[in-house]
């Protein structure tokens, strides 16, 4: 991809009056004695975790540590076993659902134009046509493919289909952003784009949980860190305490780059 000038952060433009789905602010994340176990082995087990509604909270941990899981509990992809998982006194369901986005490493694209995607998102939103195009054509241009708006989506490049897949994401305007290592093999200047695009939803008070594995991505992106080990949270707390002063052993050797058992 050529390099291109900066993306300037904009504010998305409302289409249409809100909705009861967009008055339900989430409030903080609260997890209580959330276990999932599949044929008998325990997965994720985080006795409790509760994350500011309004931070870029980093989830980091080796692999095989639960945070994708974690991710799809939060996300209700997948059902816990047993424990509570609520924002503010809401708890997880349908309702808390529809405030939500996930984009995935592996973006998902409908075999369709790059607009095709961002309208098939668009098109029960309220609104004319011309606002819901005009609302398009801004995400596109927020994630720097407004050049590209009718190639087919499959023949972009690996970075270009998760700036799109995230375009999408935020087509929903989510009060909460769910990313699970949305730039894991990209090239850099992809990632570059992805954070600041990240770090401009968070302005607009987007909630976001990123799972990284990029040590420099978390210092850049994080105001506070999760960090999860064998399905445990073994420390919670803000990313400055986390990168300077870490209290768990696991973190301390992660952070360390030693292998962590």
């Amino acid at each position: 991809m050529p390099e291109s000038a900066p993306l300037i952060p904009q504010k998305l433009a409302d289409v249409g009056p809100p909705t009861p789905r967009d008055r339900l602010m989430p409030g903080a994340l609260r997890v209580e004695k959330l276990v999932l176990q599949v044929a008998g082995k325990g997965l994720v087990n985080i006795e409790k975790l509760s994350l500011d509604p309004r931070s870029v909270t980093v989830v980091m941990g080796p692999n095989g540590a639960g945070k994708s899981l974690f991710l799809r509990l939060v996300h209700g992809l997948i059902p816990p076993t047993s424990g509570w998982i609520s924002w503010g006194e809401v708890a997880r369901g349908d309702a808390t659902r529809s405030t939500q986005a996930m984009v995935f490493q592996k973006p998902v694209l409908l075999r369709r134009s790059v607009a095709a995607n961002i309208d098939f998102v668009l098109r029960h939103r309220t609104g004319s046509k011309a606002e819901r195009r005009a609302l398009r054509d801004e995400l596109l241009t927020r994630v720097g493919l407004a050049g590209q708006s009718e190639q087919p989506a499959r023949l972009l490049s690996g970075g270009e289909q998760q700036r799109l897949a995230l375009a999408r994401a935020l087509a929903t305007r989510p009060k909460v952003l769910l990313l699970d290592e949305a730039t894991a093999s990209l090239d850099p200047a992809s990632v570059q784009m992805i954070e600041q695009i990240v770090l401009t939803a968070s302005a607009e008070q987007t909630k976001v949980i990123f799972v990284t594995h990029d040590m420099g991505q978390a210092r850049r992106l994080a105001d506070d860190v999760a960090f999860l080990h064998h399905g445990k949270l073994a420390e919670h707390c803000p990313a400055a305490q986390f990168f300077t002063n870490p209290i768990s052993e696991a973190a301390k050797a992660y952070l360390a780059g030693r292998i962590v058992l």
